[in-house]
């Protein structure tokens, strides 16, 4: 009997254990995506942390919701190169704004309406890190946290607990106040990363709520410290928990004569005006250059106040709808489970089986940024402000939106947006043609902000990206006004009747302009004009006219046709000919001629040489260098190019090191340059998916080595029920890397490239991996 009872307890224990299994791969099983999302990655802008000028990722760690236009962030430096407002390694908090913008170089902009809790007397300016003498606030680190949706932290200096949700328009403050006679919210009006907003006003509505507008124009500084041209007015609509009894606001004096750039706000000429700005108690309107406004209460300890408000570029009514549509009360909770909801759904149009949990923390986070930008620009009404400075509505269900990163998207963020967000790149492509007819222009904007036109960086990225998605059947816009847009753009801005762009940053616009040409020759041709598309096509060839056969590589001509003189490092010489790079890195953007750059360079026996020596000759954590760079655009299609040279496993090797040493679950290390609104988080997603363009507008993707072993990509629905591509890999391993065989839906598949159309019409590709290569 003994005996059978151990052999019962044995089966329980063994029973036990296969549900505890079962259970445990249940729960696996069931992980949400949003739950991997850590909005800590790349969240640093240190220059010495990256070793070189451009810095680190640049993202935000605050709450948003996918392309919204509220992102509510902490922030922690409101000059210098320091786009995103926020930087890991800072140990004070100045308040938490209700725009931001993440992952950007050059001199930031938005990181309007500052908010901040104090305890105590009332400080107008925001101090200087390492001294208490203004209303920044140390804070513990530990306790800092965020997720998709939300973040909190512990203001040490005033014992307050920080947390912010948000919702597309509108974001919510909680609050834990200590007990105080002297607690405040205090919003500074003026605040603007990379400068300040140049005039403000607020009004006191009620007992329990504030409306009003920032001024931002290019004399306060902003995007490019100003050369951006950055010109935006922000409303905002805001209600707060605790009545409005003991308020005011301070003026700072600033003299009709002072400049406003960034290096003045941030002089301490500049900084002491505001430290003695005159606070004006009760008062519950006023209007001037750098002004705040504050409400002051008593708090019982561990009371909680809340403060919600709502955000238009539009006028102050909009931005009370927006408040008043998505936040109706003052559940904090339930706006963020909304917001992480909003995520889940999101995040679930790409599942991933298999690989670590690091990676997929670093997969869904990447995802997560890929859908911070193109962010909506209009209210929930539908209105939004117009390039002519006038009000207008959105039609026919499209969304105006804002913030194309041109140079840096084109080449994998708005691919992936082509398969899993379509209607947001024809929103985008419907935005800059209304914004080019708004402004009476007849060309694209190159980066644009808020309906400006920075000129940021080269080439004509719209036309690019007007071009893929016609190729891909995204066509929800107007076509003609979009193909004379893009005409007008490369007559505007190309190689000219030179065929090519003399000076020294000649390779670098040469060759995107020719890669701009190639494009529109593709769009005219499928347009039926086949006369221009033969013209562009024509012209797409201008980058063999800065080849210098005597140097086998690119090298950067005057004025007249005569070489610039070679440098002591020749083609690794950075800013030789180029932009943000060297020739050696750029020289390789010819992705619409692959076999044409072959043949300058002497055959592909040599490009593939050339080549294999360009990665072999890169550090292993990938950090800025000579080589392969993936810190910077210009590269990112370059370990595609091995699948045209017939050497698909180094393609293979490759991307899956960069995956591995250029991308982790951490701050400093999580990303090597600048997130660059979204393109970097992108090229992660593709080629961790095992698929990634070189020349998208061609409508195909390059294979390559799968992370994970399983991907399902929703790719649309019909009559009701979802359409999937998967991905398999079945035994993907780290050792397992290479290729071996390819199965698309069941059938033998010889090729190392997939069509956009067998991918948006659902199916299966199968790889079957092996340790090495075949």
């Amino acid at each position: 009997m003994k005996k059978f009872l151990n052999i019962g307890l044995a089966v329980s224990f063994l029973i036990s254990l296969a549900g505890q299994s079962c259970m445990s791969a249940k729960s696996k099983k069931q992980k949400d995506p949003v739950d991997y999302v850590n909005p800590f990655i790349g969240a640093s802008t240190s220059v010495g942390a990256a070793g070189v000028y451009h810095g680190l990722g640049k993202t935000i760690p605050g709450a948003t919701t996918p392309f919204g236009m509220v992102q509510l962030s902490p922030n922690t430096i409101t000059g210098g190169d320091n786009g995103s407002g926020y930087s890991y390694e800072h140990k004070t908090i100045e308040g938490f704004a209700f725009t931001q913008m993440s992952g950007i170089g050059w001199y930031g902009d938005l990181g309007n309406f500052l908010v901040t809790p104090t305890v105590g007397p009332l400080k107008t300016f925001v101090g200087i890190e390492g001294k208490k003498d203004g209303y920044r606030s140390a804070y513990d680190k530990e306790s800092e946290k965020a997720s998709a949706g939300y973040y909190s932290v512990e203001l040490t200096d005033h014992h307050i607990k920080a947390e912010i949700t948000a919702a597309p328009h509108s974001g919510i403050l909680r609050f834990t106040f200590p007990k105080s006679k002297d607690a405040r919210i205090q919003i500074d009006l003026a605040r603007r990363v990379g400068g300040t907003s140049t005039a403000q006003y607020v009004r006191v509505r009620d007992n329990h709520s504030i409306s009003g507008w920032m001024r931002c124009t290019l004399d306060g500084g902003g995007w490019g410290n100003g050369d951006g041209q950055a010109d935006y007015t922000v409303y905002f609509y805001a209600e707060f928990s605790k009545p409005l009894k003991n308020v005011g606001v301070w003026k700072a004096r600033i003299p009709d004569t002072a400049k406003r750039k960034r290096e003045n706000v941030e002089a301490d000429y500049y900084q002491q005006w505001i430290a003695d700005a005159e606070v004006v108690a009760n008062t519950r309107q006023a209007e001037g250059k750098h002004i705040g406004f504050y409400t002051t209460f008593a708090t019982e300890d561990q009371e909680q106040v809340f403060m919600k408000a709502g955000i238009s570029f539009v006028d102050e009514a909009g931005a009370e709808q927006n408040l008043r549509t998505e936040i109706k009360d003052w559940d904090f909770d339930k706006v963020h489970q909304s917001a992480r909801q909003s995520w889940s759904d999101a995040l679930k149009k790409i599942l991933v089986e298999g690989g670590t949990e690091e990676e997929k923390s670093v997969f869904y986070t990447a995802l997560y940024r890929t859908m911070l930008d193109p962010r909506s620009l209009q209210d929930v009404d539908g209105h939004f402000p117009g390039g002519d400075g006038k009000t207008h509505h959105a039609s026919n269900g499209h969304v105006r939106r804002t913030i194309f990163s041109g140079w840096d998207v084109f080449r994998s963020q708005m691919p992936l947006q082509t398969i899993i967000n379509p209607e947001v790149v024809g929103d985008l492509i419907h935005s800059l043609t209304d914004l080019a007819k708004e402004k009476n222009k007849n060309y694209f904007e190159r980066w644009e902000l808020l309906n400006a036109y920075s000129g940021c960086m080269i080439g004509n990225p719209a036309v690019n990206v007007l071009a893929e998605a016609y190729a891909k059947g995204i066509r929800n816009y107007d076509v003609e006004a979009a193909y004379q847009l893009a005409v007008g753009s490369l007559e505007k801005f190309g190689n000219g009747p030179k065929h090519y762009t003399p000076g020294n940053q000649g390779i670098s616009v040469t060759l995107e302009y020719a890669y701009n040409d190639w494009c529109l020759a593709k769009l005219a041709g499928q347009l039926g004009k086949q006369q221009e598309a033969d013209q562009y096509l024509k012209r797409s060839l201008a980058y063999q006219n800065l080849f210098d056969r005597e140097k086998a590589w690119f090298r950067p001509k005057d004025d007249a046709g005569n070489w610039l003189p070679w440098p002591a490092k020749g083609r690794e010489e950075h800013w030789y000919g180029t932009i943000e790079c060297n020739p050696y890195q750029q020289g390789w953007f010819v992705p619409h001629d692959v076999n044409g750059l072959a043949d300058l360079m002497g055959g592909k026996e040599r490009m593939l040489a050339d080549l294999t020596s360009f990665f072999d000759r890169t550090p292993a954590d990938f950090s800025w260098n000579d080589f392969y760079n993936h810190a910077n655009e210009p590269v990112h299609h370059v370990p595609f190019l091995f699948n045209k040279l017939g050497k698909p496993e180094l393609t293979q090797k490759w991307t899956r090191q960069i995956c591995e040493q250029a991308y982790h679950n951490a701050v400093e290390r999580g990303l090597v340059g600048n997130e660059d609104v979204g393109q970097m988080s992108a090229w992660y997603v593709l080629a961790a998916s095992g698929i990634h363009p070189i020349a998208a507008a061609d409508g195909t993707y390059e294979i390559t080595s799968p992370v994970f072993n399983r991907i399902r990509i929703r790719v649309g629905s019909k009559q009701g029920k979802d359409i999937y591509f998967t991905i398999s890999a079945p035994n993907n391993s780290p050792q397992n890397r290479y290729i071996r065989a390819i199965r698309l839906n069941g059938n033998v598949y010889p090729h190392y490239n997939l069509r956009h159309r067998d991918i948006m019409k659902g199916g299966e590709l199968v790889f079957e991996m092996a340790d090495k290569p075949t």
